[in-house]
Parts: C-alpha cells; sequence; structure tokens
C-alpha cells in the first residue's frame, strides 16, 4: 500500500490536507515534525512528503522546522503556505515579508501548466492567507505560478521533485485543489488509489481483536458520531467485554438520551450503563454564561461522574476514546493554537483522575465512516450518531461537507434543528490506551 507523508508543522489544516489524499484512495499519516528523523522516513517507505501551513515565520528563532537532508532523500515532496516557505528557506532560498503587503482570500492564480498544474486552467481561484513570501528562489527552482501581490505563488524543482505552493489547495475555495494534489500523488509520486476506507475499518476492528485478546475495555459514549462510531466498531471487535458508560448530563435534546440508551442498548446488544446526572450539571452551570467556562465545567464533571461509575465495575483493561477530527485540532493538536476545549479531546485527558495512562497505541483508525464505510455499523435513521448531541460541531460539519458556510449556527431555531440531523460522519479516530488498572480515583 502506497502511503504519504503529512509533516505537521503546527498549522491546523494537516488534517484536512491527509483527509483530502485519502479521498484520493491513497493512505495518508500525520507524524509531528519534532517526531520522525530522515532515516525514519526513508525507512517507512513513504512514495511522497507534504509539509503543512502554519501561523510562523521561517526566520523566526522559535520557528518549527526539519533536518534539511530530507530533502536529499530522493522522495517528492509539496510544500503548503508555511511549508512552501519552509522547503524554499531549507534549499538555499530566502523568505521575508511581502512587499506587496499579507494577501488573504480568494485569488486569482496564473500558472505554467507545469507538471504540478497538470490540467488547470492557467488562470483559477485559489485561497490566499499569508504575510510572508518567498523573496528569492533556492537553485534549480523556477517559479511556475504567480498572483498580483505574490510573484511566486509556487514552485518546482523537477529534477528533485521538490514543489511548493503559497495558497491552500486542500480547502473547497481552491477550485482545483484536488487536482492539484491529484497530479502530485499520481502524476508526481506515483501512488497506486489502492487504499479504501472500508477496508481500514475492518482493519481496525482486527487490530483491536487480535491485540488485546481477552482485555476489558471502558468507552464513554455520548451518542455522537464519535463515541458512536468506536462503540460500534469495538462492539464488533470485543462483544460482551465491551461496557460503555452513557452520562446524560440534560443537555441533549429532548427524548435523546433514551433513543441513546434504545439504540445502543437495545439494536445494537452493548452492555450499557446510563448515568441520569442532569442536575449535577445544572447546578455546575448555574450563572455561568462564557461558553469557554462552560465547555470546561461540562468536560470536568463528565470525568468526574464517569470515573465514579468506573470505580463500580472492577476491573477494566483498557480505556476507549473516540474523537472527531475537529475536536482534535479545534482543541489545541500539536503546535495549534486552541479555538475551543471539548469533552473527548486529548487537552481534556489530562485531568482525568485514572491511574496514569501510557500512550495510545497503534490501535487507531481515522475512521471517516461516510456512507460507504459508516452507514452499515450506524443506521441514519436509528442510530443518534447521525444526530451529534454537539449542536455546533454539527452544524459547522454538516455545512463544511456541503462546503457551504454555516448559516444555522445563529438561531437555533425548529427549522435549524432540522438540519443538525443531517448525518454527520466525519473523519474519526479511534484511541486505545492501554492501563494496568481503572478504578478508584484519588481524591
Amino acid at each position: 500500500m502506497d502511503k504519504i507523508l503529512v509533516l505537521d508543522f503546527g498549522g491546523q489544516y494537516d488534517q484536512l490536507i491527509a483527509r483530502r489524499i485519502r479521498a484520493a484512495h491513497v493512505y495518508a499519516e500525520i507524524k509531528a515534525y519534532r517526531a520522525v528523523s530522515p532515516a525514519e522516513i526513508r525507512a517507512a517507505g513513504y512514495r511522497g512528503i507534504v509539509f503543512t501551513g502554519g501561523p510562523h515565520s521561517v526566520y523566526a528563532p522559535d520557528a518549527p522546522t526539519c533536518d534539511a537532508s530530507i530533502l536529499t532523500l530522493g522522495i517528492p515532496i509539496l510544500g503548503i503556505c508555511y511549508g512552501h516557505q519552509l522547503l524554499a528557506f531549507l534549499a538555499g532560498g530566502t523568505v521575508a515579508p511581502s512587499e506587496s503587503g499579507s494577501e488573504y482570500g480568494k485569488t486569482t492564480v496564473r500558472a505554467d501548466g507545469q507538471a504540478l498544474f497538470a490540467g488547470i486552467p492557467a488562470e483559477s481561484v485559489c485561497w490566499m492567507s499569508h504575510r510572508d513570501a518567498v523573496q528569492t528562489l533556492p537553485a534549480g527552482f523556477s517559479a511556475i505560478a504567480r498572483t498580483e501581490q505574490c510573484a511566486c505563488a509556487a514552485f518546482a524543482d523537477d529534477r528533485r521533485r521538490l514543489y511548493g505552493v503559497q495558497f491552500h489547495p486542500e480547502v473547497a475555495h481552491t477550485e482545483y485543489g484536488d487536482k492539484l494534489l491529484q497530479n502530485f500523488l499520481f502524476g508526481i509520486c506515483g501512488c497506486a488509489a489502492d487504499w479504501r476506507m472500508e477496508d481500514a475499518a475492518a482493519a481496525a476492528v482486527e487490530r483491536c481483536r487480535r491485540t488485546l485478546a481477552g482485555k476489558r475495555v471502558l468507552l464513554a459514549l455520548s451518542g455522537g458520531v464519535d463515541s458512536a462510531v468506536c462503540a460500534v466498531l469495538l462492539q464488533k471487535a470485543f462483544g460482551d467485554r465491551l461496557t460503555c458508560v452513557f452520562v446524560d448530563h440534560g443537555l441533549l435534546r429532548k427524548g435523546e438520551g433514551d433513543l441513546v440508551e434504545r439504540t445502543f442498548g437495545g439494536q445494537f446488544g452493548i452492555r450499557l450503563i446510563r448515568v441520569n446526572a442532569q442536575d449535577r450539571f445544572f447546578a455546575k452551570l448555574a450563572g455561568v454564561a462564557a461558553p469557554e467556562e462552560k465547555r470546561r465545567i461540562i468536560g470536568t464533571e463528565f470525568i468526574r461522574v464517569f470515573e465514579e461509575e468506573a470505580k463500580k465495575l472492577g476491573r477494566i483493561d483498557v480505556l476507549a476514546q473516540g474523537t472527531i477530527y475537529p475536536d482534535v485540532i479545534e482543541s489545541g493538536k500539536g503546535d495549534a493554537a486552541v479555538i475551543k476545549a471539548t469533552t473527548t479531546s486529548a487537552a481534556c485527558r489530562r485531568i482525568w483522575r485514572f491511574p496514569r495512562l501510557s500512550s495510545p497505541c497503534a490501535i487507531y483508525s481515522r475512521t471517516k465512516c461516510a456512507r460507504s464505510a459508516g452507514s452499515s455499523a450506524c443506521p441514519r435513521r436509528s442510530c443518534s450518531a447521525s444526530r451529534s448531541p454537539d449542536r455546533g460541531s454539527a452544524c459547522a460539519s454538516s455545512a463544511r461537507s456541503q462546503r457551504k458556510k454555516p448559516t444555522c449556527c445563529v438561531k437555533r431555531t425548529r427549522s435549524s434543528a432540522r438540519k443538525w440531523t443531517r448525518p454527520i460522519l466525519r473523519c474519526g479516530r479511534i484511541s486505545i490506551s492501554p492501563c494496568s488498572r481503572i478504578r478508584a480515583a484519588s481524591a
């Protein structure tokens, strides 16, 4: 199976880049720039590398960077935004604040029709977001696209197969972004489109079954898409050795808690414990107006209630967590800034009072669970995975899936509530962390 390395330099688009690559049926792995060496990259057999964007300046003392020897591995590289600037900088070029100022939003780009732009019109719309720009190209590089304010909107070194674009091809606003990425994947890297999300979901179930044979698993189930998909996949792997705890905090739609209990406990036969903790949450939230403070209170109280229930279960070997990518990104993944805290995010896990967990083991699947892979696991009419309790995320995700700006987030009317019920089966991840024993929490 061919695979692409997405090297994360602290931007919030790395997950979207990987998703676009996987949508082209090529597997993508995301790794932090600090986490992988040139030798490891060579040994892993990647067909190509993508340097992602980020808010930094390459000439800043604390700028995220990587070993310049990556450029000599003979593996094609595509730099995007900050990655475009870093690639030029590492190869010996210069980067400085743009002489014509920052460039942001939809911009007309004019390309020379080189390999990266094959099949793309000479003029098209791209999405720009930058203050700095490549001022001097390294030896062997040539500019292959430009905008009115940016003389080097894209460059290429065809001999070494090094390419960079100042704009963002992964976003919907770039007209031919998917085509550009496909040109890199297939025309330059020579990848085969042989990876399918359905196969990845089945492989995740098998890995769980094989690696954690005989283990008892505990999962916090909300009924939203992230934990719902995780629960169904884990049920296939572990059967009655999976226990789900559903903390009903009283902030769901009317009847939603009953639907979660009926669907997962009844239809799927999952061992489910429902905790009715509405009064407890309402008391904690009384008088609180700030949204971020509400999120913090809800997340913390959710964990405290979950811990209390876990004490009663005796021996538990594995704590499982299902998290959708938007939660990971918004909670400040890697070096990225925090947009908003989420109950199931990695950042929130730091306040669990369970015994210290090891790093998540390699039993995870970025399960897109879109219609083909997830429909069998989460029937849209009966499973509350299609009715995410996180209304804001559901609304925004639905809008993004239709490539429209979220317009139903402003007022929670009856009509907008119907929009929230659209199936939001997005890219997700199962993260399973082994622990020696989950029992009484420390005070």
